[in-house]
């Protein structure tokens, strides 16, 4: 069951089975050869037992590693260095914190409770062990290469094409400057640039740099959901180098409001850095005529219920924020009338998961967040994610 708990405080959702939804009935082409498969993403990827400071007090107390033990007691001491001065966006940080730590505290209680009470959230794990899948998605170094393709001709060439032309052939699909569609009933399996892809049923998707979206605009489709998960700058991606970061006013060059429905939901992942939080609420979603109407806060924990962090840490947080808007668009004269009929929003709402091992991946949010806070239309949703990790 994806949603284990639904209630007027938010959700637990069993991660891993939201994602096997969409994928456990497959087609996979191979050499021009159709087969029926089923795919499941390897649950061990959600086997958080322990939380991190947990694991850090296992490496001291343990002593079966010096190293372990030098490199934890650097650490510790650099951090209270940096604690005994804390820097502006630190100070933003801490006040931001204090307002919702009664908010994330109480109702987490209550949803993990709930959750317990129906056989979940409690410390269970699989026998099977198999290693994790540390690669990262070479589509993302793919997106890379995009930036330096030269430009189509938009007007000589089509902006969309199908994920499998005839007899199941994939080897011409131009992923680049084209919108690709998958009009199966079922997920399919194929190879893409070399590597095999599942690719979800009744979808499509655009691989490239974000400068280089007009595909998408041409595709000609108007959105009732569009999800974004920003690149957006921080010191760990820097320090770690796993995709390239993006400065926050570069993204006012996305032209939503050439893809967004009247009353279109926009959700944006957002970091727990208070000025990318203010960027959004203040300056992006404003440019583009999108008028703030929720906050809701992704907390991660372990296979038992406990914070992934501690929830004090002045290191990491055990959440992460969503800005939720609707846009407004400015030509439509009956604004007034489309409001009466939308699904209302609540704020301060929680999502609760035990997060995925692989770097940078959320949620899927598109499936039961449709259900709950989009209109029901026939439009699809639509993802932005920075490159970089499985989503």
């Amino acid at each position: 069951m994806a949603v284990v708990v639904q209630s007027s405080r938010g959700w637990v959702l069993d991660a891993c089975s939201l994602i096997d939804q969409e994928y456990s009935r497959c087609i996979r082409w191979r050499d021009n050869q159709k087969s029926h498969i089923k795919c499941h993403f390897k649950r061990q990827c959600f086997q958080i037992s322990k939380s991190h400071d947990s694991v850090k007090a296992t490496a001291t107390v343990d002593g079966g590693n010096s190293d372990m033990q030098q490199k934890t007691n650097k650490v510790a001491k650099k951090r209270k260095r940096k604690h005994s001065q804390l820097n502006q966006g630190e100070v933003d940080s801490q006040i931001f914190h204090e307002k919702i730590r009664s908010v994330i505290v109480e109702e987490t209680k209550s949803l993990v409770d709930s959750a317990r009470s129906l056989g979940h959230l409690n410390g269970g794990t699989d026998t099977v062990k198999e290693l994790l899948p540390f690669q990262a998605c070479s589509l993302a170094a793919l997106c890379e290469m995009a930036k330096e393709l030269p430009l189509v001709d938009e007007e000589e060439q089509e902006c969309v094409q199908s994920l499998v032309a005839e007899f199941g052939c994939t080897s011409h699909v131009d992923l680049f400057s084209r919108v690709t569609e998958n009009k199966a009933d079922w997920a399919t399996a194929v190879t893409l640039m070399g590597e095999e892809y599942v690719i979800p049923p009744h979808t499509a998707f655009l691989l490239s740099d974000f400068k280089r979206i007009q595909p998408l605009v041409n595709y000609g489709r108007k959105f009732d959901l569009i999800v974004m998960d920003p690149p957006w700058e921080n010191k760990s991606v820097k320090r770690s180098r796993r995709y390239s970061s993006l400065p926050s006013s570069q993204l006012k060059r996305l032209p939503i409001p050439l893809l967004a429905s009247t009353n279109c939901l926009v959700v944006t992942w957002v970091t727990n850095r208070p000025s990318h939080l203010r960027f959004v609420r203040d300056e992006l979603f404003p440019h583009w005529g999108i008028e703030v109407v929720a906050e809701w806060f992704w907390v991660k924990v372990t296979t038992s219920g406990q914070f992934v962090f501690p929830l004090d840490s002045q290191h990491k947080k055990p959440y992460e924020v969503l800005v939720l808007g609707r846009y407004r668009s400015s030509a439509d004269d009956s604004i007034s009338s489309s409001k009466t009929s939308e699904v209302p929003v609540e704020d301060s709402r929680l999502i609760v998961s035990v997060p995925s091992a692989l770097h940078s991946q959320k949620p899927s949010l598109s499936g039961w967040i449709t259900m709950r806070a989009k209109r029901a239309t026939s439009h699809l949703p639509l993802h932005l994610k920075a490159p970089g990790s499985l989503h």
